[in-house]
């Protein structure tokens, strides 16, 4: 059987969390990973809240969202998306988790903001830790470069 690649692994990752394992023929931890988004997912309203920000109604983004169920979001999504690509084919940087763990941890400190107005703006749940993400990931680079 051919193995996954890094990107495959990490894309089918990002589409779902479990589906780069289920390529990678980790069968129970990518069901153990579908089942914990599908939870987390369901409980959070989050599809509701992607879809209400995303038409605009950032308000009641945040009033439909639970947070409680919400910050455990972003660790099982990086988790998985880093583990997906841990176990693809190919080489593994010695300090590879580490864009992963500082973009789960931003994102749940964007989260944990996400109620707050910011330079006059209301971003909401989503659209702040999306955004979030990006210096987690840039300053996680970062580490791994030097």
């Amino acid at each position: 059987m051919k193995k996954t690649t890094k990107l495959e692994a990490i894309l089918w990752s990002i589409a779902f969390p479990g589906f780069g394992q289920l390529l990678n023929g980790h069968l129970i931890k990518g069901i153990m990973f579908i089942v914990l988004e599908f939870t987390i997912n369901v409980n959070s309203s989050f599809n509701q809240a992607i879809m209400l920000s995303f038409l605009g109604k950032i308000t009641e983004a945040a009033r439909v969202v639970n947070h409680q169920w919400l910050i455990f979001y972003p660790c099982v999504y990086m988790f998985a998306m880093y583990d997906a690509y841990k176990f693809a084919e190919g080489e593994n940087p010695r300090f590879s988790f580490v864009p992963f763990a500082f973009g789960a941890y931003f994102v749940t400190i964007g989260l944990m903001y996400s109620r707050n107005i910011i330079f006059g703006i209301s971003f909401g749940p989503i659209w702040l830790p999306m955004l979030s993400l990006i210096p987690g990931f840039g300053i996680g680079f970062l580490f791994v470069i030097y």
